[in-house]
């Protein structure tokens, strides 16, 4: 039995992230790798398991990569 791909970011650490422009809670994008602000309609990349949450590498929701 295979085992289930570990998600890219520890969950403990997502509970303590939040978006640097709304403060707030951020959702784990797990096809795209990414941490989601609803609030800003922002999201940040994951690379190599690090959080980049700068806003000028942040994807605008609706947009294509």
């Amino acid at each position: 039995m295979a085992e289930a791909p570990k998600p890219a970011v520890d969950p403990k650490m997502l509970e303590l992230l939040a978006c640097p422009l709304t403060k707030g809670r951020l959702a784990w994008d797990a096809e795209r790798n990414e941490l989601v602000s609803k609030a800003a309609r922002l999201a940040y990349p994951v690379r190599d398991g690090i959080p980049i949450m700068l806003p000028s590498e942040a994807r605008r929701l609706g947009e294509e990569s």
